[in-house]
């Protein structure tokens, strides 16, 4: 089983420059980027992106996914047909700008319900695969490979339980299987520290089940940590693998276990961690030292072990 490693780019938003980036996966041996969504993308001209690109291949690094990062899509399951207006144009943005990066694939997660409107989620699912039929024409007319959803923690977002992952799925599947030449297929983009538990803190679908659950249509997916009730998302330094619940070798083996079902080969993972708090100062190398350690430890345990890499 084949493991590429990659690192999605929300630490340095706000904080350090893409080229920053780049540098340092170059020294890191690590060539893969997932580019997460910050709000000047979806207005940004075309020319940043095709100027990004050049920066990013010259150092042997591809932005290879794009992927939202502020649950920019959350439209989708409302209600409100502005806020759906509004998802569906930035989705088509987005997919424009992967095209520009020279990325494989664009998503996100799938949308929420208000939690005032729970009641709304089945008729907000049903619009939410209406626009991801449209949305996998244009992802085809673009030239992605993919378009990639992540199942989420939160009963409100969509999808969550194995049954909301399985409709998409399904129904997405059929509906490129009957237009195979205008469509791109849809995927999805699990996250190993996602599991549900409900409001009275029950784990109701742990972390690993949901993860293996999603395997025979997984495109890509997130490294990041978490505790035993999905309540915080932290990385793999030491400090935090000592307290987190994400043990990397048993996600290893349960990859390696599974090779058989995946879709594609290679499967990049990508870390996939918060920095330190906008807006303040803070010591000299600690985002460095907060990527290095995280993405150190995933080399240990998936290049380092014979199970393949970058």
């Amino acid at each position: 089983m084949t493991v590429e490693l990659g690192i999605k780019s929300d630490p340095i938003h706000g904080r350090f420059s893409f080229e920053w980036l780049f540098d340092l996966l170059k020294e890191l041996d690590v060539h893969f980027v997932q580019m997460g969504s910050y709000p000047e993308i979806y207005t940004l001209e075309d020319d940043f992106f095709r100027k990004l690109r050049r920066s990013a291949e010259a150092r042997d690094v591809h932005i290879k996914s794009c992927f939202t990062t502020l649950r920019d899509l959350g439209g989708f399951l409302t209600g409100d047909p502005y806020l759906e207006r509004a998802a569906e144009r930035i989705f088509r943005r987005l997919i424009r700008v992967a095209a520009l990066v020279g990325a494989d694939s664009t998503g996100g997660h799938g949308g929420s319900v208000f939690r005032d409107r729970m009641t709304a989620k089945g008729t907000g699912i049903a619009r939410f695969l209406s626009h991801m039929k449209d949305l996998m024409g244009l992802a085809r007319q673009e030239g992605l490979g993919a378009l990639t959803i992540e199942p989420m923690s939160c009963l409100a977002e969509h999808p969550t339980l194995p049954e909301e992952i399985d409709r998409m799925v399904e129904e997405l599947g059929a509906h490129h299987r009957e237009n195979p030449r205008q469509t791109v297929p849809v995927y999805l983009c699990p996250d190993i520290g996602h599991g549900y538990a409900d409001g009275r803190k029950r784990i109701i679908h742990d972390n690993w089940g949901l993860f293996e659950h999603t395997i025979p249509c997984m495109w890509e997916f997130h490294f990041k940590n978490t505790d035993a009730l999905y309540d915080e998302t932290f990385g793999f330094s030491p400090p935090e693998t000592e307290r987190g619940i994400v043990d990397l070798v048993r996600l290893r083996r349960l990859l390696e276990k599974n090779a058989h079902r995946f879709p594609v080969h290679p499967v990049i993972g990508y870390l996939e961690i918060g920095g330190p708090k906008v807006g303040r100062d803070y010591a000299d190398g600690q985002l460095e030292r907060m990527i290095v350690d995280s993405l150190e430890r995933l080399k240990a345990v998936f290049l380092d072990s014979g199970s393949g890499g970058s």
